[in-house]
C-alpha cells in the first residue's frame, strides 16, 4: 500500500491509500478518487517527502494485514427530526460533501412543492397528477401518514449547498 497527501482544484489537502502508483492513477482518471470536502474529482497528488528508514533499521517490514471488518453492523440511529446536530457529534467532510451532490441532485432532476408536499405525494398516488419526482416539506405526522397510506417517500437530511 502507498500513501499519498492529495489536493484538489479547490486547495483542499486530504490523504489517500493505493495499492500503488498505477492504482492512484486509475482510480484518479476513472473520477473515483474526489475530495471529501467540496466532492472534486480533479485531484492531484502532493509533493512529499520519501520515507527514509532510520540507521540500523532494516527496510523490509513484516507486514501484517489488518483484521477483518466486523460483521455488517448497523448504523448508528439517525438522531430524531428536531434534535440538535451537536447531540450527534459533527458530521464528517466526507458524509457533508456526499448529501451536498445528492441535494444536487434532487434539486436538478425533481420538482419542488415546498408544504404542499403530503397533497401532492397523494394527488400522484391517487393518479390526480404525473408521477414525477418532487421535493418540499411535510411533517413528521404526514410522513407517518402516507407510509400508512403505502406511499413511498423518502426523507433525507437535507445540508447547505456546496456553492453558497
Amino acid at each position: 500500500m502507498i500513501h499519498y497527501d492529495l489536493r484538489c482544484d479547490a486547495g483542499h489537502e486530504f490523504d489517500g491509500w493505493f495499492p500503488d502508483s498505477a492504482g492512484f492513477e486509475a482510480q484518479a482518471k476513472a473520477g473515483f478518487v474526489e475530495c471529501p470536502v467540496c466532492g472534486a474529482t480533479e485531484v492531484a497528488k502532493r509533493l512529499m517527502a520519501p520515507a527514509i528508514p532510520k540507521k540500523g533499521r532494516s527496510r523490509v517490514k513484516e507486514v501484517v494485514p489488518p483484521p477483518a471488518p466486523p460483521a455488517a453492523a448497523a448504523p448508528p440511529p439517525l438522531p430524531p427530526p428536531g434534535s440538535s446536530q451537536a447531540a450527534a457529534g459533527p458530521v464528517p467532510a466526507q458524509v457533508v460533501a456526499l448529501l451536498q451532490r445528492m441535494r444536487a441532485e434532487v434539486e436538478k432532476n425533481c420538482d419542488y412543492v415546498g408544504p404542499g408536499f403530503a397533497e401532492e405525494a397523494r394527488r400522484m398516488h391517487r393518479g390526480e397528477s404525473d408521477r414525477r419526482g418532487i421535493y418540499g416539506e411535510a411533517s413528521e405526522a404526514d410522513t407517518e401518514a402516507l407510509q400508512e397510506e403505502g406511499i413511498e417517500i423518502a426523507r433525507l437530511p437535507w445540508v447547505p449547498r456546496a456553492d453558497g
